[in-house]
């Protein structure tokens, strides 16, 4: 019989890791990171939107470049030294909200016409990710992109694996594929709702 599979998903988890290092994964100093911002602003089928939502957005690095490209950006972690964090970064930023929730308690109000899920949905259980994924999408307006985001490496904290987030969303988002790439160590993923 198989070990259950074990998860830092709680918010006191991702606080605790925040408490000892203000970017527990060197998203701001990281050669990886900062081509994974770009791979994932590339993937972005337009050059602007209107309104965005990122949640799990950790200190803000992508939520800073997603500013540039979008009228609003409204940002969520679960940890509030993260939110702290991401507020600091994006302080100069009238664009931007940023707010402590929980993305299990489902997503803010929409319409938006971006949503993007990186390095997150591996938090969660498959059922808890496909109700996430339905009530997200929901908040997307016609011809609105999801992009989702995730690294391919194995970590303990971690209750899927990136092919398996992506497999789970491709089968529960109630959008169209449009297109997806694999880059050294990660994966990227656009769909749009007709």
């Amino acid at each position: 019989m198989n070990s259950p599979r074990r998860t830092a998903c709680s918010a006191k988890a991702f606080e605790d890791m925040y408490r000892r290092s203000r970017d527990p994964w060197n998203f701001s100093r990281s050669d990886y990171e900062r081509g994974r911002y770009a791979a994932t602003l590339d993937a972005l089928l337009r050059r602007s939107y209107r309104r965005a939502f990122e949640p799990g957005c950790s200190i803000g690095e992508l939520t800073a470049r997603l500013a540039r490209r979008c009228a609003h950006v409204v940002a969520t972690d679960v940890a509030p030294s993260a939110v702290a964090l991401a507020c600091e970064r994006c302080r100069k930023l009238g664009n931007v909200d940023v707010y402590q929730a929980d993305l299990a308690n489902g997503p803010p109000k929409g319409p938006f016409d971006l949503i993007v899920m990186s390095e997150v949905g591996y938090y969660f259980e498959p059922r808890m990710l496909a109700a996430i994924a339905i009530a997200t999408a929901a908040q997307l307006e016609a011809g609105g992109e999801f992009v989702a985001v995730h690294w391919l490496g194995h970590s303990d904290d971690h209750v899927l694996a990136g092919d398996e987030v992506h497999g789970l969303l491709a089968n529960h988002l109630p959008l169209e594929w449009i297109k997806g790439r694999r880059l050294p160590g990660y994966r990227i993923d656009t769909w749009k709702r007709p």
